[in-house]
């Protein structure tokens, strides 16, 4: 994540702003690559957060509501084994959510591990038929604690080695 987030800091000619918007979008990179991003770029904690939190939350209504769809027409044309790898990520996170349930999904989303997020923990949400108001609930209070963590980690703990 951190050698994406750095080439995009040199190679993308985009205002910062969109820049870590659209970072931040991107699945497994998600706010926490944003974040970083916003930092190396000198943007304000503000306007980081805001655009971070705005890019993360942006894709999960259409997670939530149409990864089945899309998991379905993946299996009918022939790509099977992409729908099974995509299902299989999920059911490997099950015991994780199921044991946990509202509070689970919330720390899996907020707590900066690889392969946690929103885009995993929408995932997981949809195919496990979780309540779509009580997972939305919880993925975006999951989405504001990794804004906080990873905001004392960028602009605390990584902004006091970068400068």
């Amino acid at each position: 994540m951190d050698g994406f987030v750095a080439w995009w800091a040199a190679n993308v000619a985009l205002p910062k702003e969109i820049s870590v918007f659209i970072v931040s979008m991107i699945p497994l990179i998600e706010e926490r690559g944003g974040l970083i991003l916003a930092r190396m770029l000198n943007m304000s904690l503000g306007s980081a957060v805001f655009w971070c939190v705005i890019g993360n939350i942006l894709p999960i209504p259409f997670i939530l509501f149409g990864i089945k769809k899309l998991l379905h027409w993946l299996s009918s044309h022939h790509m099977s084994k992409l729908a099974e790898m995509i299902e299989h990520k999920a059911e490997k996170n099950r015991p994780k959510i199921d044991r946990y349930g509202f509070f689970g999904l919330m720390l899996f989303v907020g707590i900066p591990l690889p392969g946690t997020g929103a885009w995993t923990g929408s995932l997981v949400a949809s195919l496990f038929d979780m309540d779509l108001k009580k997972a939305s609930v919880s993925i975006l209070l999951g989405i504001a604690l990794a804004a906080v963590i990873m905001s004392l980690f960028s602009y605390g703990l990584l902004g006091s080695l970068i400068g």
